[in-house]
């Protein structure tokens, strides 16, 4: 009799640790998955041309021709990360390209591997520490998809149907633990 209870227990025992493994993941919080995307040159706004004085050196010539600045993509929003429940930093930036596209790009992100975190756009504001470790569950958001990784330069389409002036931060925000790993505040 018991012998056959400590075997009972112990096949409990390894259940309950096997089911632990594949919830929870933890060897993810000591592996790190760098990503490298070409993260586009944006300007905060493009440049404003002032026509300089058309010259025209002797009489009978054209005029010169006034040179313009090649168009650029230009950075609407960013924000640099803050840690929530996990110690997370870099930049995210909301960037339109010359197509009328937008994305968002992640630069120099540093945080801790998990398992399904999602980049969100959120309308909640991006706060630090314990205080922030809800906030994006309880407010609209866009997902953009799971994180491509916790390290390096990353982008995200952003639909085009989604009104920006809606969303305040970008989360990373793990959907299997409802809580957010860091959040950028959008200026």
């Amino acid at each position: 009799m018991k012998r056959a209870v400590l075997i009972a227990g112990g096949i409990v025992v390894a259940a309950v640790l096997v089911v632990g493994l594949v919830v929870f993941k933890p060897w993810l919080l000591f592996t790190d998955v760098r990503v490298d995307d070409a993260l586009p040159t944006a300007q905060r706004s493009q440049p404003v041309v002032t026509p300089a004085p058309v010259v025209t050196p002797d009489p009978g010539s054209s005029p010169t021709p006034i040179p313009t600045p090649d168009p650029v993509p230009v950075a609407l929003a960013s924000g640099s990360f803050v840690s929530q429940e996990h110690s997370t930093t870099g930049t995210a930036t909301i960037i339109e390209n010359l197509d009328g596209t937008r994305v968002l790009a992640i630069e120099n992100l540093d945080t801790s591997n998990g398992p399904d975190v999602h980049v969100w756009l959120s309308a909640a504001d991006a706060v630090e520490g314990y205080d922030g470790w809800f906030l994006a569950g309880g407010a609209a958001y866009v997902d953009l998809g799971v994180i491509k990784g916790n390290q390096g330069n990353q982008l995200y389409e952003i639909p085009a149907d989604v009104d920006l002036t809606a969303y305040r931060s970008v989360s990373l925000w793990c959907v299997q633990f409802s809580v957010g790993f860091g959040a950028a505040q959008l200026d």
